[in-house]
């Protein structure tokens, strides 16, 4: 693993709190992800099961655990499965977990190798009376590709047809939406480490630079501080920065352009999500000056307004009420568009087309119901943006917060956002 250790006590805390959710005699089973393939005999590198790190801290490909708290045999309450080293493994492809390995990470004292779940499975599962298998159930997931975890929820089906199963992912998400303690520490390392990447591009970032090179600057900075990119980045200048999911990454940045970042870091599995909008030449034209203010009004009032008991929905509706009197006063919407508006189609939908923001953690677009009212504990992007193709360029603004009882907390507090600290740093 490339960040440093994690205190078992994580993950045995995460697998306390979920075994008291299963009903009596029941068995929870979550499986690693599959390595996948690429062309000819190429692969992609395995990115972690999100469950099954939160649960064990192991990121090794092939694992399995087995939850199992009423088993008669208190050694199969708690089961983790690994491959086996071998020399060949160790050849080819390096480290692999021994079983002392897996116990310090995971805090599990009962470590099997692989070949050994299949029998002690079936023990287990003719003693439980009903079994709990686990599936990427994020409502905007795609569904397309068959996962390993769908394949053991096929297999078992055909193996133990009259076995009463239950899904497990509600409860995970029910879980994870809550972050402890630790898990700030982890998703505030990686916000720490996106912010010394945004100083080090405000201090890049210039005419004739080209989008591909500001990236390369943020991969420097992250691999060299144990990270990874938390998904793929976004570099958008000039009128790039009206496509909201803009991936091409190869133009050249020209005086004059806004240039667009949405980047974040990942550290321990665990990620931050950040949006600046920034001006190439180091100085924002007065127009894009008002439109970058309106933004930063609607953030903040935004982030103020994610409070314990308030509905998602609610919340996005706010941040849409506050961007249409920022779009009146920068004359892109009229009094005549606001009064035709319906709950449906609000106007502002014209020039602020996504979503407010979403739950952050193990994964980017993390899991969790957006119909349940915030909770003390939950980690929320806030992303407002303006985007006037019309005029060529887009404002996007983005901070990671957590929801407490004593008001919103901004993770991101020490990242440059004023426009005249962003000036101020270009131009140093």
């Amino acid at each position: 693993m490339r960040h440093l250790p994690i205190k078992s006590q994580l993950f045995k805390e995460n697998r306390k709190q979920l075994s008291e959710l299963l009903v009596a005699k029941s068995l929870a089973v979550v499986n690693a992800n599959d390595v996948l393939p690429t062309n000819a005999d190429g692969s992609l590198v395995m990115h972690p099961n999100s469950d099954l790190f939160y649960l064990s801290g192991i990121e090794q490909e092939e694992s399995i655990l087995l939850l199992f708290p009423d088993a008669s045999d208190p050694k199969s309450r708690e089961v983790l499965f690994v491959r086996e080293p071998n020399e060949h493994l160790q050849i080819w492809e390096g480290y692999k977990h021994s079983k002392e390995d897996a116990r310090k990470i995971s805090g599990i004292r009962n470590v099997k190798w692989i070949s050994e779940f299949p029998g002690l499975f079936r023990i287990l599962m003719c003693e439980a009376t009903s079994a709990y298998l686990n599936c990427n159930e994020h409502k905007r997931a795609g569904v397309e590709v068959e996962t390993r975890d769908d394949r053991f929820i096929n297999q078992c089906k055909r193996d133990y047809p009259l076995q009463n199963f239950r899904r497990l992912a509600p409860l995970l998400h029910d879980l994870r939406v809550v972050k402890n303690p630790v898990e700030i520490d982890l998703l505030k390392e990686a916000v720490s480490i996106t912010e010394k990447g945004f100083r080090r591009i405000l201090k890049f970032v210039k005419p004739g630079v080209t989008e591909y090179e500001v990236e390369a600057e943020w991969a420097r900075e992250f691999i060299s501080r144990r990270a990874k990119f938390a998904y793929s980045p976004i570099i958008a200048s000039g009128k790039n920065n009206c496509v909201l999911h803009y991936l091409q990454n190869d133009q050249t940045c020209k005086s004059g352009q806004l240039l667009l970042l949405d980047v974040g870091a990942c550290y321990a599995n665990y990620n931050a999500d950040l949006t600046r909008t920034i001006p190439v030449s180091g100085k924002f034209t007065r127009r894009q000056k008002q439109v970058y203010n309106a933004v930063l009004r609607v953030i903040r009032a935004s982030i103020a307004g994610a409070t314990v008991g308030k509905l998602h929905s609610d919340w996005q509706k706010e941040s849409e009420d506050m961007m249409t009197e920022e779009l009146l006063k920068l004359g892109l919407l009229k009094p005549a568009q606001v009064k035709k508006q319906t709950a449906d189609r609000p106007a502002a939908k014209k020039y602020f087309m996504h979503g407010l923001g979403h739950p952050l953690g193990l994964d980017v677009h993390d899991v969790g119901d957006s119909t349940k009212p915030f909770e003390a504990g939950c980690v929320l992007t806030v992303e407002p943006g303006i985007y006037i193709p019309e005029e060529g360029f887009g404002v996007r603004l983005e901070d990671d917060i957590v929801v407490t009882n004593d008001g919103p907390v901004n993770l991101m507090a020490k990242t440059p956002i004023e426009t005249d600290e962003i000036e101020a740093i270009m131009n140093r």
